[in-house]
């Protein structure tokens, strides 16, 4: 068949043709085998077309919970018969690539590396074709694209579709937004002085060209405000990891011995490219995660620059080596703590701040002298490949490897080998509790050490005055501002936003009337490209998937006795029908025996709880499984007032507070994490930095040339005569607090 579709014009004698060509080394081997490659890959179509074509469609009614679309599919399926299939058409599409590829190759032999790849690329599909008994539904889209809509709706395998996607937009091509190139003169330059290395390096570049990728396992990525496709991401595999870990431990070896200036070289690099760049990376993150352009900026370009700048400022002083006191017995030494380099650390992160959550591990990774590899949630994968690129980029540009910073993007199947692998050092993992489970088991075959960041169900206290005084409007109003901030930005999908007002009885009547017409108030919808005079306050949901269960919570807790005064439902949005938003809630009058006071909401939805007391503030903050953060509000007008904002601060159990004001100790990189079910240790200031290294105790003599220890006679193996005693009198004047004891320490010492 092959020899019949193809012209004379196009034979090839693939034996010579690389001395033809000039080629060597991996270019001609490649070229050697591709005959081979090519003729296994025609007989496979042959193969296929002749096949009868049955699928085992029982086998998806058994898996599938949407059974009535199988069936249809059975019905489109019965129709198709095997002399339909276009086999010409694959291998028309073959010879295509093929004669591109000679083509090029005669023009110029540097072109043939990149046509080969294209070459390889088309031919996987039909290199793993197998008779249709044997295939999957998502293989059998592949040959019959006119039925792909129906099929892509069974989301075996992880991948996922807004229902009626083509139908709304018409096909499935990607949509069109061009990356920055981060530094590309200097990209440039590398590349030209680097030609070896140049091939591993994709800098300024997005990975997620759908028409370069195949197969049934790529990560689909979506606009959650539209439901717009935004390209596809080939998920790593188990040997990709391991070659990216190989990778990283090469690149580390030589920056574990750069300076701390060269280090805040690359910093200050990526600091500027933020700041320069803030449109292009908020539209970038916004596209992905579905928030407006105000929570992007703030959520993603705030702290991220505050991250940098901090570090820049007070990182080498965090990692100095740090002089530590002796004692009486030890004085003739001097101690040091040294905080070292790791290797290669690794981090996890959650979908909500694409940008900050990639970039906030790696500012810290490699200041502290490591290499890091970014697990980025497939939610976010298509912007993860443009972010991580600005960080490679601001290395090239400073004449460091690229390697040393690394994103993956995988199925869950596949991350436990990644969060098992033997050569991560560390392990950061921002996500839920059920995750973190399997995450914390996969790390401790390797004893990888894990600091975990899980959820939160933050309240903001409200406190009246000691005396029963209001207070005045314009701090409700305040107040109020904050706390509107705290639940609705990013669409309340915020690790540390709030979850809960716990309000005393004057405020929490106030806060009622004052929060309910704001929050009716608020307009939903996608931020990007909107007409002049339009606003939208909030964003959209990351997806669907929670709004059952967050229906059913509202639901549950009005029959219990809450009022419900705005929103409590999904928003189908007049324009953008495939988006997923959840209507701005307010629900007063909740106790906390109810579940939606009790699990972590992670929705725009404020709910509203009275306290009679600060002692009964603190019982109700205290009264989830959860401690990540806390807003503490209250006047402080008089000393009674104050020592009653103390007293409550001191009291919640959680691992930070703002008081009087929401999330600040973020602002200014305290160590960031919770207690009981929010996790436990902590990234971000100096105990995060210092998280990411190895602590080593170095304890040296502080004279050499005058004293260093000697084992006394009688403690000297084999030991003398009186070696208990002598032993005594050491502890003795060691830790002896009266001058009578010290001196008779001192006196069983030299044995008299």
């Amino acid at each position: 068949m092959a020899a019949s579709t193809r012209s004379a014009a196009l034979k090839l004698d693939w034996a010579t043709l690389p001395t033809k060509l000039g080629l060597k080394g991996t270019t001609a081997t490649a070229l050697q085998t591709f005959k081979k490659r090519n003729d296994d890959a025609r007989r496979k179509v042959q193969i296929l077309a002749e096949q009868p074509s049955t699928v085992d469609f029982s086998h998806y009614r058994s898996v599938l919970k949407n059974t009535a679309i199988v069936d249809d599919l059975e019905k489109q399926f019965s129709s198709f018969q095997v002399k339909k299939y276009d086999v010409s058409r694959q291998i028309k599409a073959l010879d295509a690539f093929e004669a591109q590829a000679v083509k090029s190759a005669e023009e110029t032999k540097t072109k043939v590396d990149e046509e080969l790849k294209d070459l390889e690329k088309t031919l996987k599909n039909i290199e793993t074709a197998r008779p249709f008994e044997d295939l999957t539904v998502d293989e059998v889209v592949a040959a019959r694209p006119d039925i792909d809509t129906r099929v892509e709706q069974l989301v075996s395998k992880g991948r996922w579709q807004v229902p009626g996607y083509k139908e709304k937009f018409g096909d499935l091509s990607p949509l069109a937004f061009t990356f920055l190139q981060p530094a590309i003169n200097f990209v440039q330059t590398w590349r030209s002085n680097n030609t070896s290395a140049s091939r591993r390096v994709a800098c300024g570049k997005s990975t997620t060209d759908v028409q370069q990728i195949f197969g049934s396992t790529a990560i689909q990525c979506y606009s959650p405000a539209t439901g717009q496709l935004l390209g596809l991401v080939n998920p790593s595999t188990p040997d990709g990891i391991d070659r990216a870990v190989a990778k990283a431990a090469k690149a580390q070896t030589e920056w574990a011995q750069t300076t701390f200036a060269q280090r805040r070289q690359v910093l200050r690099s990526l600091l500027n490219f933020v700041l320069d760049n803030q449109d292009t990376i908020v539209r970038a993150a916004c596209l992905d995660s579905g928030k407006t352009r105000v929570d992007g900026v703030l959520g993603e370009i705030f702290v991220t620059a505050e991250k940098l700048k901090w570090t820049l400022n007070h990182g080498e002083k965090a990692l100095k080596p740090e002089r530590r006191p002796s004692n009486r017995l030890m004085f003739y030494k001097k101690n040091e703590v040294r905080y070292e380099p790791m290797g290669v650390v690794a981090s996890c992160v959650s979908w909500n701040y694409p940008l900050h959550n990639l970039l906030g591990p790696v500012i810290s990774a490699l200041f502290a002298g490591n290499a890091i590899i970014v697990k980025c949630s497939e939610q976010t994968a298509w912007s993860s490949q443009y972010f991580v690129n600005i960080a490679r980029s601001a290395l090239v540009a400073c004449g460091h490897e690229p390697d040393l910073v690394q994103v993956l993007a995988c199925w869950p199947q596949t991350s436990r080998h990644f969060t098992s692998h033997p050569g991560i050092s560390h392990l950061t993992f921002i996500g839920s509790k059920p995750v973190a489970h399997e995450v914390l088991k996969s790390a401790a075959k390797s004893l990888t050490p894990v600091c975990v960041e899980l959820g939160g169900k933050d309240a903001a206290i409200v406190l009246d005055h000691p005396t029963g005084k209001a207070s005045s409007e314009s701090e409700m109003q305040r107040v109020t501002s904050i706390i509107m901030r705290g639940f609705f930005q990013s669409s309340g999908q915020n690790c540390i936003g709030m979850e809960r007002v716990i309000a005393m009885p004057i405020a929490y009547n106030r806060l009622i009337t004052l929060l309910t017409p704001r929050i009716q108030a608020l307009r939903s919808g996608p931020d990007l490209d909107l007409p002049v005079g339009q606003q939208v306050d909030v964003g959209a949901m990351i997806s669907s998937a929670s709004f059952d269960r967050l229906e059913s919570l509202v639901s549950q807790a009005v029959a219990q006795g809450a009022r419900l005064l705005a929103g409590g439902r999904r928003l189908t949005h007049h324009l953008h029908s495939a988006g997923h938003y959840f209507q701005p809630t307010l629900l007063v009058d909740v106790t906390s025996s109810m579940r939606i006071a009790q699990e972590e909401l992670f929705a725009p939805i404020c709910i509203l709880m009275r306290a009679d007391s600060p002692s009964h503030a603190v019982e109700i903050t205290n009264s989830t499984i959860y401690g990540l953060g806390c807003s503490v509000f209250g006047p402080t007008g008089n000393s009674a007032a104050r020592v009653q904002l103390e007293w409550v601060t001191q009291r919640v159990k959680t691992g930070m507070v703002a008081v009087n004001d929401f999330a600040v100790f973020y602002a200014v990189q305290l160590p960031f994490g919770g207690v009981g079910n929010s996790g436990y240790g902590r990234f971000a200031g100096e105990e995060g930095l210092r998280s990411l290294c190895n602590i080593k105790s170095v304890c040296s003599d502080r004279w050499p040339g005058l004293i260093k220890t000697a084992i006394p006679g009688k403690l000297d193996y084999p030991m003398g005569e009186g070696a208990y005693g002598m032993g005594k009198g050491v502890i003795e004047f060691g830790y002896g607090e009266s001058l009578g004891r010290i001196v008779a320490g001192i006196r069983r010492m030299i044995g008299v």
